[in-house]
């Protein structure tokens, strides 16, 4: 028989990660939960299996490895429920097939992370979605785009690539006077950091590839609801037969213990590598919402509990032909940073940013966007491969 959690749910952080989601005294004291591989699940009998009245039917409906995640994460978010998913992409297509019929109007934040905005311009249009772009500083001022068929406000913040902050709060009072959903991709802050449904969002998305991962190593998307858009959410995710593998959920679940101290760790050089940003020649703006001149930082500051260690600069250009140039001799010249997509594991990385697909926020005139993630290396370290590409950039 489980022991009583309840001790859990005053616990500081880390002690929440560490016995969140799992029962040792479940399975034999064992500390971290089997991993059950599972498609046919037997019945005892054919009055069961008609009424399926047993806690697990199929592999794809759940096991006791993907349960432990998701109640772990249930823990975290403060949610009624959350499915697992392949990809942090699956993660934000699903809910959009839950909640959006042909002829539903969605509004979709335009520093919208850019697969997101693939699916949106591609599926959910040839499904007979209208789909508008908003600014990502909006706030209450969303209520002007709002229509009678208005389902669903899709929410980032900070923005992807750009760092916009959004009035989470503001927005979702707005929305919800006109009875529709708000869902958030969340993935830069996580849980730990900023908590969606305490400010009014009714769906939480992350991709675990990132932090929960934390090794880049796993692809897998959460998906977190409350309860009015739990039951509907749940439905449309056993209707598709899209589901995490347990093999990913026990990686994530063991990456979850130590999330809290490496994103300390991430939060804590990344700022310092930002606050050297800001004093380099060769750089025209920093876009970190932790820094006080950043236009948001002031709601990052109200409403966020730390920074993730993503964020982006501009790498200044005197002419616009040198933009490019300058850029891919920065990241040439770069040892310590790998070049690659994704983000949240141990490494450091770096990327050249493409703006190209945005309406409203269009790119930076004054230089390219390199979006940086710091990994947990020495700072000094991070620093010195820097500035290796600020030398290559300066002699083009």
């Amino acid at each position: 028989m489980s022991k009583s959690k309840e001790w859990l749910a005053t616990a500081g952080t880390n002690t929440k990660l560490c016995h969140g989601g799992y029962e040792p005294s479940d399975y034999h004291g064992f500390v971290n939960p089997p991993v059950v591989h599972a498609s046919t699940v037997l019945f005892p009998n054919a009055r069961a299996m008609e009424t399926r009245t047993q806690r697990y039917t199929y592999g794809t409906r759940g096991t006791p490895t993907t349960d432990a995640l998701c109640t772990a994460i249930d823990e975290l978010e403060g949610s009624a429920g959350t499915i697992l998913v392949p990809s942090g992409l699956a993660a934000i297509s699903i809910p959009f097939l839950a909640y959006l019929s042909s002829g539903d109007h969605a509004l979709i934040v335009d520093s919208v992370y850019s697969p997101c905005r693939h699916f949106c311009d591609t599926m959910l249009t040839r499904l007979g979605v209208e789909v508008e772009y908003y600014d990502p500083e909006i706030g209450a001022g969303i209520e002007a785009l709002m229509r009678p068929n208005t389902r669903l406000v899709h929410t980032e913040a900070p923005g992807s690539n750009t760092f916009e902050m959004q009035d989470i709060r503001a927005i979702a009072e707005v929305v919800h006077r006109h009875d529709c959903v708000v869902t958030m991709d969340n993935t830069w802050a996580t849980p730990l950091y900023f908590k969606p449904l305490d400010f009014g969002v009714d769906v939480s998305i992350h991709a675990a590839t990132k932090y929960p991962s934390g090794h880049s190593d796993i692809l897998m998307g959460t998906v977190s609801a409350n309860a009015k858009h739990w039951p509907k959410l749940l439905e449309a995710h056993g209707a598709m037969g899209i589901c995490g593998a347990p093999d990913d959920a026990y990686q994530i679940l063991r990456g979850l213990r130590t999330m809290n101290l490496r994103l300390e760790h991430h939060f804590r050089s990344a700022l310092k590598v930002a606050e050297w940003l800001e004093e380099q020649a060769g750089v025209a703006r920093v876009l970190h919402p932790a820094l006080p001149n950043f236009p948001g930082h002031e709601i990052w500051k109200r409403d966020f509990k730390g920074a993730s260690g993503v964020f982006s600069f501009v790498l200044a250009a005197d002419s616009p032909e040198k933009v490019k140039p300058k850029a891919h001799a920065f990241l040439d010249a770069l040892q310590l940073f790998g070049l690659g997509w994704s983000w949240g594991g141990y490494e450091s990385l770096a990327v050249l940013v493409n703006l190209d697909d945005r309406k409203i926020r269009k790119g930076q005139k004054d230089g390219a966007v390199i979006r940086l993630q710091i990994g947990l290396e020495n700072v000094e370290d991070i620093i010195a491969d820097l500035e290796r590409g600020f030398a290559a950039s300066a002699a083009v």
